[in-house]
Order: structure tokens, then sequence, then C-alpha cells
């Protein structure tokens, strides 16, 4: 685990204070009894800093302050005095019992009980204070970057997606259609308008749920099996359960526009593309053919924009996977609470 900055200054001041008071007691030629208590006084604070700091760590991914806020602050609250009560017991103990012959003495415990109470609760709570203001911080810097790269996600959107070459390829397929067959023509054009009116309209969304992206997906695979025939082939099965979750929207678009972009089609060798769910993913996966003149790593850019946008809403990772025969992406599915 990295070190940070704030830890390494932290320590480095704990070092030098407890370097300072032994150094000070040498000085004086204290006494054993003194070596004692400062050795245990220094051991036992460190303790508590080290359980306290683990403990934040912990809460941190199980219970962030923005999303439980008073819930986090009464669990880590009780759990941080309980903690650092336990550890000076037990430090007072084992002093007592293993470095001086004299017992354990209840009036001794109980001051040291009710004093470390009056002095933890002042500093674990002013610690949260901090805690709070810094992630509080933190997540207004993230919003405003993410209200950034939302606005520049749609006008990217709006660039990719209404590519005057697919809109031109898409009028041409209808012209055709419309002298060769009126009812299918009907049926493409009702489609191919379902597709757009859906773009312009997820274009503003932060998510949509996956039963949604998959209606949307239903017409945009419409028109590529009109326009590529049986070269393109497109196997769904989605777990029910999974329709209720969220993803960005047309996320599972651009991995099959991705795939189309970057490998090469033909009727002997059409392009397989499988989605499906498993375990909180969804997963697209289709059959790895690069078209001769592809440059490596072509595929990053599109990846690294839904694996950017994924990290405001989850910490699950976005995974990329590719041999010989297969090219997979797993895109984590939001859960968000009623």
């Amino acid at each position: 685990m990295k070190l940070s900055r704030k830890f390494i200054i932290q320590l480095i001041l704990a070092l030098v204070l407890t370097g300072g008071v032994f150094l000070t007691l040498y000085l004086t030629n204290a006494e054993r009894e003194l070596y004692l208590t400062a050795g245990w006084i220094t051991l036992t604070l460190a303790l508590i800093w080290l359980s306290n700091r683990f403990l934040t760590v912990q809460l941190d991914k199980k219970m962030p302050w923005l999303k439980f806020g008073n819930k986090r602050f009464y669990w880590q609250l009780s759990l941080g005095i309980l903690i650092s009560l336990l550890i000076i017991n037990i430090s007072y103990l084992a002093l007592k019992f293993g470095l001086t012959v004299d017992p354990p003495n209840q009036s001794q415990m109980l001051t040291m009980n009710v004093l470390g109470i009056l002095v933890l609760l002042p500093t674990i709570s002013i610690n949260f204070g901090i805690q709070f203001l810094s992630n509080w911080k933190t997540a207004q810097l993230n919003s405003e970057e993410f209200q950034k790269e939302t606005v520049k996600a749609e006008l990217t959107t709006l660039k990719n997606h209404l590519d005057p070459h697919f809109l031109f390829n898409n009028l041409n397929i209808l012209s055709s259609l419309i002298s060769k067959d009126k009812d299918l023509s009907q049926s493409y054009l009702e489609k191919f308008a379902d597709v757009y009116r859906n773009i312009l309209q997820s274009s503003k969304e932060e998510l949509v749920t996956l039963h949604d992206e998959l209606c949307f997906i239903a017409s945009y695979l419409y028109l590529l099996e009109i326009r590529f025939e049986d070269t393109i082939q497109t196997f769904i099965d989605v777990e029910t359960p999974d329709h209720k979750k969220y993803l960005p929207p047309l996320t599972l678009q651009m991995l099959i526009e991705n795939a189309i972009k970057h490998n090469a089609i033909s009727e002997i060798r059409p392009l397989k593309i499988h989605i499906s769910s498993q375990n909180g993913f969804i997963v697209v996966k289709n059959n790895y053919q690069p078209k001769k003149l592809e440059i490596k790593n072509s595929n990053n850019s599109g990846l690294e924009n839904i694996k950017k946008r994924y990290s405001y809403f989850t910490n699950k990772k976005v995974q990329v996977f590719q041999n010989p025969e297969n090219f997979i992406v797993k895109i984590p599915l939001v859960e968000l609470d009623d």
C-alpha cells in the first residue's frame, strides 16, 4: 500500500516527539518508572492511532462519509472509543503483569478509562470534522470535474453518433428499401427515428436502466442487421433481475460500434457479438479479427472514456480481456439505493 505524504509527516513528527521525550528522561537521569510510563504512553498512543487509522480506511470503503453521514459518525465514534479503551486497558495490564511487581489497581483503571473517554471523545470528534470537510471538498472537486466531463461527453456523443456518414448510410439504405419493400422501409424508418431520439434524450442522463439500454440496443441492432445482413450476428442473454440495474447511457452501443469499427467483417468471417450478464457485470464479447491496417491499441480511447465515466458511480473496475479468439469487456452494473 502506498503511504500518503500526510501519513509520513505524522509518523516523522511522532518519532521526533518520542525521541525528544526519552532524550529528556536520559539527560535528567530519570528513574526506571518514568521510562516505563513514557514507553507505555508512547506505545499505547501509537496503537490507538494505528487502530483508528485502520478503522477509518475500512469504514471509508463500506460506509463513505458523503453517503452515510450520521450513521458513519456514530459507528466510527463508538468503535473508535471502544477500540481505544481496549488498547489502553490491555496495554496497562501487560505493563503491570510483565514489567512491574505491582498488581493492577482498580482506582487507576477507573481513572484511566474516565480520562480516556474525556480525551478521546473531543479528539475523535474533531478528527471526524476534519475528515468530513476533506471528503466534502474532494467530492465538490469531483462533482465539478464530472460536470465538465458530462458536457464534454454530450458534445462527443452528438459528434460521434450524429455522424454524417452514419446518417448518410442509413438514408441510402432507407431510400433503396422504399423502392423494394415499403413495409420494411416503414419499419426501418421507425427504428431509425427511435435510435436518434434515444441518443438525443440519453445524452442528458447520467445513468439509465439496463432495460432501457437494451430497448435502445434492439432498435440499433435492427439497423445494423439490415445494413450488414448476415455478416453481423448478435446474441443477448441478460438475467431478468439485472434489467433494473443502471449503467451510463450508450455504453453498449459504444462497445458494439467499437467492435464493428476495429474488426474485419465478411460473409465468410461474420462478426459475432455476445451480450450477457454475470455476477453484477454486463459482458460484451466479440470474435477478435482485427483489420489489417488496424493501429495497435486503437481500442483504448473509447474504453478509457467508458472507464472514466464509470469511476464516478462505482469503485468496481471496467475489465478488458483479449486473446487470439475473442475481445471481451466486462462492465459493472450500478445499483442505486431506493
